[in-house]
């Protein structure tokens, strides 16, 4: 391309820049605190939240930017998990547990280089009190906005042991229609859909093995259906004005529609016989379908329709859409719900609790670093900063609709879908597909077991790790992690799928940087020669950066690792088209305009390889404000001390920048 029409270009790029934020909260979805973290939650999870954090520190300023996290410690799995452990000898107490496990997250989460600014945890050090204030606050403000509803609804119950049972101490079969879930627990799937107790199918009590009752108790629900006008608002903000996956505002457009029922045709006689008797409804056939549909106005109504249905023997299942948000529960684990009405007793439900934890946790990181509690509002609150929040495909439900609708209900009596500055500002959900192993779905609690974290690392580097995972199109489609050696269908001569894009550090940049080095080494007395970086150069550079920078703020993460794998590739084209050791002039000008290119990869490899990238920022002696990602494209004598007689380190034959695992050198 000549220089000319590349110009041309970069002023398109140029006009066309992302806006950032002056300041930035990432989070990254809470672990439970009943298990240990399998690769799902780091490399799944956790790495593209601290990619993308990582990127908007270089970018705003260190101190501009939160990512911040904890372990998720309430709730039914934490208070299941400890039963089975004291039932097989375990002596501590619940908080016992959950902070043991808290203490193995930090330590995995530490391997994979997530440099998490917090990481603490809803019942744990000084966040489990502030998380308990900052729970209640919640709570007044909704109560006295008039959004909270006092609901007498159904609770399973085992009779033989005679108690309650919550969560995942009962399982059965998701009632909602269409649903793959392997798993129905009493309100809520494991792919995240909510239901009515009542409307689970084949329900059974993990502690007893029977099929469980339901008999009526009083909780707090959050109105979250009188939200749906305003969340259809919100949806077309996200998707006419953010990045947000498309996959993501289909998916929450199907929790706003109208409460519906699914009748399969062989009921029609039956149907027909009762449905005079139901509230009204609009009936939708589909010939193709071997079910036809009954669509209401409202929850209630269908409500009273199920009950209908039931009695005359009606077999059915239900549609997506809003249902009152349950807020408190009885279990014993959890954080106490303020006494209202005289309804006391109660705790959170761990999902909303679990919803504004990171407001907690933003609150006890700024007090623990001698800052004012209170400004976590300036992080949540305002125009100037955005809050990310990078989760899963299972959960966006709860961090989509339900989470928005209660920040939009913080507002009062007139809420806006565009929240004025000072009010809880909109996130950007940043949701990833599911990351398949060996193409299948494996989860902890499924029949396919994935990998732990940590046993990741007996095989591969973490950055190795780091980068394949990044260079999966999780924004898009449910990607499949297939490492070697987990594949009983490998051979030999394969290629090791885990190794790809990893091999941009320990075999493309890696040869580059050698090279450089071992020739300043020998023909210039280890001195980095002085030069102009040429126009092509600096312009071919600017575009990579744009390119790069353009997908990382539209979170097309694989588009980053695919950015730097034609970026990286060309440097040693580069070299090997230019590189003459019989003319130093020219030697010189090739040195100069390689090592601004490294220099520009080092830039956008620093949020891939952190550590790596800040020993080689060491090894080439400059300062350490050479990750400004706003400075990229300066010549790297800008961040030398003295742009004369400027000496790296010296390094020995066969010096590795990017090492392999010790087991892939072991099969070399």
């Amino acid at each position: 391309m000549d220089n000319e029409k590349m110009k041309e270009i970069l002023e398109r790029m140029k006009a066309n820049r992302p806006s950032f934020p002056k300041r930035a909260i990432v989070t990254g979805g809470m672990p439970y605190g009943n298990k240990g973290l399998h690769y799902g939650h780091v490399c799944g999870m956790f790495v593209y939240a601290d990619f993308f954090a990582r990127f908007l520190k270089d970018k705003l300023g260190k101190d501009n930017v939160i990512f911040l996290s904890g372990t998720d410690c309430y709730g039914s799995p934490s208070l299941e998990t400890f039963r089975k452990m004291q039932s097989e000898g375990f002596d501590g107490t619940i908080s016992d547990m959950v902070k043991s496990f808290n203490e193995k997250h930090i330590e995995t989460l530490k391997k994979y280089e997530i440099g998490l600014d917090f990481f603490e945890g809803s019942a744990i050090g000084e966040s489990a009190e502030i998380h308990k204030k900052v729970s209640e606050e919640f709570f007044d403000i909704l109560y006295n906005n008039g959004t909270l509803s006092r609901l007498s609804t159904y609770q399973f119950y085992d009779e033989k042991l005679g108690c309650f049972l919550n969560g995942r101490q009962v399982l059965g079969k998701c009632p909602i229609e269409g649903c793959k879930s392997e798993k129905g627990y009493a309100d809520e799937c494991d792919l995240g859909h909510q239901y009515l107790p009542e409307e689970l199918i084949d329900p059974v009590s993990t502690l007893s093995g029977t099929k469980p009752s339901l008999k009526k108790i009083e909780n707090w629900y959050f109105n979250l259906q009188n939200y749906t006008e305003l969340l259809k608002d919100w949806i077309n903000n996200l998707e006419t004005k953010t990045p947000t996956r498309p996959f993501v505002t289909k998916e929450i457009k199907e929790f706003l529609k109208k409460p519906e029922i699914y009748i399969k045709k062989d009921y029609m006689e039956s149907f027909r016989s009762v449905s005079s008797k139901l509230p009204s409804f609009t009936e939708v056939e589909d010939k193709s379908k071997a079910s036809f549909v009954i669509i209401f106005e409202n929850l209630a109504d269908r409500e009273c329709a199920c009950e209908l249905l039931t009695e005359a023997g009606i077999r059915y299942r239900t549609g997506k859409t809003l249902v009152p948000f349950r807020l408190s529960g009885n279990i014993s684990w959890g954080v106490p719900v303020p006494e209202k009405d005289g309804l006391d007793g109660l705790t959170f439900y761990c999902w909303p609790e679990s919803l504004w934890a990171p407001i907690s946790f933003t609150r006890a990181y700024l007090k623990k670093t001698g800052k004012n509690e209170e400004d976590w509002k300036k992080w949540w609150c305002s125009k100037e900063a955005k809050v990310y929040q990078v989760i899963g495909e299972d959960n966006i439900y709860f961090y989509g609709p339900a989470q928005h609708a209660m920040w939009f209900a913080t507002q009062g009596a007139n809420p806006m879908a565009e929240p004025s500055d000072g009010e809880l500002q909109v996130s950007q959900l940043i949701v990833n597909k599911h990351s398949l192993f060996l193409g299948n779905k494996a989860s902890s609690s499924g029949k396919i077991k994935p990998p732990m974290a940590d046993e990741l690392l007996e095989h591969y580097t973490h950055e190795q790790l780091r980068a394949h995972f990044l260079g999966l199109s999780v924004g898009n489609t449910s990607s499949s992690f297939n490492p070697k050696v987990y594949d009983p269908d490998a051979k030999a001569e394969d290629i090791d799928p885990a190794i790809k894009d990893g091999n941009l550090l320990t075999n493309v940049y890696n040869r580059s940087l050698r090279t450089i080095f071992y020739t300043w080494q020998k023909d210039f007395d280890g001195i980095i020669p002085y030069g102009t970086v040429s126009e092509d150069v600096i312009n071919e550079c600017e575009m990579s950066l744009l390119k790069y920078e353009k997908a990382m703020m539209e979170h097309k993460f694989h588009l980053c690792i695919y950015e730097l794998d034609s970026f990286l590739r060309n440097i040693n084209k580069f070299w090997t088209k230019n590189f003459s050791q019989d003319d130093k002039t020219v030697e010189a000008e090739v040195i100069v305009n390689t090592l601004h290119y490294i220099k520009v990869a080092m830039i956008m490899l620093h949020p891939v390889a952190p550590s790596g990238i800040e020993n080689l920022a060491k090894m080439l002696k400059v300062k350490e404000n050479i990750f400004d990602y706003d400075r990229a494209n300066e010549p790297i004598y800008n961040f030398f001390e003295s742009k004369e007689n400027h000496k790296p380190e010296f390094i020995e034959a066969k010096f590795d920048f990017f090492k392999k695992h010790k087991s892939q050198l072991e099969i070399l």
